[in-house]
């Protein structure tokens, strides 16, 4: 009998992942090579070649609205929301609806919410949140800020209960989960302005359509944190629930969610900072607020007046993330039998007492109930000097416009030129090679799958300029965050600075990061190149740190005793180990990229942002939805491919 030996049974299987993953590499350079050769057919498909996504879509969403009669549906829980809205209007900043009591006097709202997070978090939250409520009365932006409150306070709330409800839905049932799985995946890659022509559509322009965008696009983390905290819930927990003879609902109410209490609270979290994400970006649909307020601004270049806003905006993002982590981390309060009930309930007491307080007081001192025009503090004219002022100094001067040519010239322009070259056939396979190469066939395969739909979507050019742009951005901003983290990760101290750093900065809206981009290098590539690589630059930084910290001691304790140098250590004991974190960075970089170069338009780019941005005057769904598509399948192939590679990296560390 004939033995077969391990090297034989692999033969016998094929070629393996590296040389299959050649083997299509050079497929693509030989397409490249041998372009001015190729029909023309292959270079770009034609005409007749492109499937009508587009009308396909556009049939589709005309016979869901008009045949089956959804719009009448949503009209319906339109006019039940604007009323909703209308009420909380009412109260934050005065709008003549019911009830009739608004507006409320900023210094009540300032003390009594000054209370609530000092019962979150202690002083330094108090002050916080106080300061941040002042700010923005005393510096003219009240009622703006109010306006994008107004609809926070509803759309957190109804994507809370939703997403808990989904995620419950999701843990309960299996089949379920498989289902919204791949949902949420292209929910959370999808372009934000994907979300907002539909939500225009069907529940009109304004704070109505922003509230329901905002919904939708808040509720993929909390199906998913939910989901997963109530799968972690231990057995010994359940096992004790189920023995004191609770019912299936007892056990969800008093075993199950409490347990899972650390998880859904952090998809409150993240519900709440994306909430007010959106909310800012839906300025683009009729809301107003201090999204609509720094669009407009930014339009006509008032930078003043635009820091103002954008410093109110990144407060705000602050002490609602302060504050709901502070939640999170906050244990329930148990009180002895016996203990008054105003005891138990005496911050709760202490915040009404203020509010109601301050009202009254507000009613001899006009100034704590409103700040009038030429009573704020902006400065807003004296910034916009002081800004052109900088901006007007030789050396910046001189250093911005040399940066902004070579970028340009040397680095941007040539790069684009190239990926546009290329011929069809050889992005896909050099994209499949890839994937083959880190994940098999099936890798391979779906990364072909993925950009070949673009491809027959008609929109390649376009499509690859968006790529090349991300791609720029995140090589610039993984040359700049990964050493930056190497180097922070050395020093205790720095290291927890940095992460503070990168903690705040991941709680501003996107759009802030269009203010230094346009002050700097004004309207053109470089500038939407510097947003997205700031955007990008903060998982790169976070996640080298924590991958390096994490490395064990003991293996780090050995390469010392073994007389490796630093350099030594770090390329061949603490990279390897940190690489499938440094990963999660990378791919989060990339995906922060796809979604800030949609919202890079505004500047004025020419990829699919530009297209997307365009759909919003009329009522093109089925083109808004193929354009969101493509960018959600690009963006899903490198998730898949680069946490595909993550975790077989860690699995070959034994890390888990």
């Amino acid at each position: 009998m004939v033995s077969v030996s391990p090297n034989m049974r692999i033969e016998a299987r094929g070629f393996d992942r590296v040389r299959a993953a050649q083997i299509l590499l050079a497929l693509a350079v030989a397409f490249a090579i041998a372009k001015p050769f190729l029909p023309a057919g292959l270079v770009r498909l034609p005409e007749w070649a492109l499937l009508p996504w587009e009308v396909w879509f556009q049939a589709l969403f005309d016979f869901i609205k008009d045949d089956l009669g959804l719009i009448h549906l949503t009209r319906a829980i339109a006019g039940a929301l604007e009323y909703v809205l209308d009420a909380t209007a009412n109260l934050l900043y005065g709008k003549r609806r019911w009830p009739n009591l608004g507006p409320i006097p900023w210094s009540a709202v300032a003390a009594s919410m000054a209370i609530l997070g000092y019962w979150l978090g202690g002083w330094r939250i108090a002050a916080l949140t106080c300061g941040t409520f002042v700010w923005t009365a005393v510096i003219g932006q009240w009622d703006i800020a109010m306006q994008t409150m107004s609809v926070i306070v509803v759309a957190a709330p109804l994507a809370f209960v939703i997403g808990l409800g989904l995620g419950i839905l999701g843990w309960k049932y299996r089949r379920a989960e498989r289902v919204m799985l791949p949902m949420l995946a292209v929910l959370q890659t999808l372009p934000f302005f994907t979300y907002l022509l539909p939500a225009v559509i069907f529940f009109k322009v304004g704070p109505t359509a922003g509230a329901v965008a905002t919904v939708i696009f808040a509720i993929p983390p909390m199906i998913l944190m939910t989901t997963l905290g109530l799968r972690k819930v231990s057995p010994e927990v359940i096992e004790a629930g189920k023995m004191s003879g609770s019912t299936r609902w007892q056990m969800l109410r008093y075993v199950y969610i409490p347990a899972a209490r650390t998880e859904i609270l952090v998809g409150v979290n993240q519900v709440i900072m994306l909430c007010l994400a959106m909310v800012v970006l839906t300025a683009f649909i009729g809301m107003p607020g201090l999204g609509a307020k720094l669009l407009s601004l930014m339009n006509s270049f008032k930078l003043g007046r635009s820091f103002e806003i954008g410093v109110t905006i990144v407060l705000i993002a602050i002490t609602l993330d302060r504050m709901s982590k502070a939640w999170v981390v906050k244990q329930p309060e148990h009180y002895e039998k016996g203990t008054p009930w105003w005891r138990q309930h005496i911050y709760l007491l202490s915040a009404i007492g203020a509010f109601v307080g301050f009202w009254l007081i507000s009613l001899a001192i006009p100034y704590l109930a409103e700040v009038g025009r030429r009573q704020d503090l902006s400065i807003g004219d004296e910034i916009d000097v002081a800004i052109k002022w900088v901006l007007n100094v030789d050396w910046i001067q001189a250093m911005t416009e040399w940066l902004r040519w070579f970028l340009n010239t040397q680095v941007l322009i040539p790069f684009r030129d190239g990926i546009l070259w290329l011929p069809i056939p050889a992005v896909i396979l050099a994209i499949a090679g890839l994937a083959w190469a880190v994940g098999g066939i099936n890798s391979a395969l779906l990364a072909a799958a993925f950009f070949g739909m673009v491809a027959l979507s008609g929109w390649w050019d376009r499509s690859m300029i968006t790529l090349y742009t991300v791609i720029s951005a995140v090589v610039l901003a993984t040359l700049i965050g990964i050493p930056l983290g190497i180097v922070a990760s050395r020093d205790e101290a720095w290291s927890r600075r940095l992460l503070l750093v990168c903690d705040t900065a991941q709680t501003f809206p996107s759009f802030i990061y269009l203010i230094p981009a346009i002050m700097l290098f004004g309207v053109n590539d470089v500038a939407v190149v510097f947003a997205i690589l700031i955007f990008a630059t903060v998982p790169l930084v976070r996640y080298t740190i924590e991958g390096l910290r994490a490395v064990p001691p003991e293996l780090t304790e050995a390469a010392d005793m073994s007389g490796s140098t630093r350099w030594q250590k770090l390329l061949n004991v603490q990279l390897p180990i940190a690489l499938p974190t440094m990963a999660v960075g990378f791919n989060q970089a990339i995906m922060f990229a796809f979604f800030m170069v949609i919202i890079a338009a505004f500047i004025g780019t020419q990829d699919l942002g530009q297209e997307l941005q365009k759909t919003l005057a009329g009522n093109e769904l089925g083109k808004n939805f193929v354009l969101g598509m493509n960018v959600a399948l690009m963006a899903l192939t490198f998730d898949h491919i680069i946490m595909r590679w993550a975790r077989d990296r860690k699995a070959a560390l034994g890390l888990g």
